[in-house]
């Protein structure tokens, strides 16, 4: 079995299609609790947010959660390569090795990675698991491939990153001033501003896009367009159509941030998310 938190991101259609195995983190709203993933979405979400200024908690699965999670299926005669968030930004990869110590043929990965950069992850371990690899050789394979994942973002607004204590209010109301849309990318497991942008989102969208893809040898099985939210569905099409011609790969898909990501990027947030060679 392949298997990740719920910060993979993967649409349902992408989980039953690689038949991958999600535990999900836990999404808390004062007094209301809810697993990441079912039900309780990023549009739920900023609706609250709007309305009385609430942002939720969110909290990685126990070592009894990953317990089991995994005995689910060795119980079951499978080996697991198991995904986790990167290490820098939550406590749900360390968790996973504490409850996996024991077991027989259970391998927990660093993917140094959020979101559907964990996704590209989960769907290559999952397409090697179909071409005969064991689970030791795909969890080697994934320890390399994850430093070849290209993760970032262009945010609309740093405001819900100060909320959730990711950057300083100094710097969210400047970048707000200013009318800046930063753009992030995750490396060696940690997420920095990159670039900062400028002017129309939509034309924002469009230059961040041509930057990422330019000069770059892509992987052409699977490239990520994710957002989270509230972003039109006529740009979302033609920021598709502009991957898939710069690209040249095979399938772009559409997904969205869970709640996890979402509550710190906010909405509006975009990403092409891709492997190279």
């Amino acid at each position: 079995m392949i298997t990740a938190d719920s910060t993979v991101d993967l649409s349902r259609e992408l989980i039953e299609r690689y038949n991958i195995g999600i535990i999900p983190l836990t999404i808390t709203l004062g007094e209301e609790s809810f697993l990441d993933g079912s039900g309780f979405t990023p549009m739920d979400m900023f609706a609250r947010y709007h309305e009385d200024g609430s942002l939720p908690k969110t909290a990685a699965p126990n070592i009894q959660d990953f317990t089991d999670f995994f005995e689910k299926y060795t119980s079951q005669g499978y080996e697991i390569v198991h995904l986790d968030i990167s290490a820098e930004l939550s406590s749900s990869y360390n968790t996973a090795c504490l409850a996996a110590e024991d077991m027989e043929g259970v391998y927990v990965i660093d993917s140094l990675m959020l979101s559907t950069g964990i996704g590209l992850l989960a769907i290559e371990g999952a397409e090697c698991r179909d071409r005969g690899m064991s689970a030791s050789e795909i969890a080697d394979h994934l320890n390399e491939v994850r430093h070849k994942v290209s993760t970032s973002f262009v945010l609309d607004t740093l405001e819900f990153m100060w909320k959730g204590g990711r950057c300083t209010a100094v710097t969210a109301f400047g970048a707000n001033l200013l009318k800046i849309k930063p753009g992030l990318e995750m490396a060696d497991g940690k997420l920095d501003i990159y670039k900062k942008y400028r002017g129309n989102m939509n034309h924002v969208y469009e230059q961040y896009i041509l930057e990422r893809l330019e000069g770059k040898k892509i992987r052409p099985g699977h490239i990520f367009l994710t957002e989270s939210g509230e972003i039109e569905e006529e740009t979302i099409a033609h920021l598709k159509e502009l991957i898939r011609e710069k690209s040249g790969c095979t399938e772009v898909h559409h997904t969205y941030a869970g709640c996890t990501v979402s509550s710190h990027c906010g909405p509006r947030c975009l990403g092409v998310l891709f492997i190279e060679e």
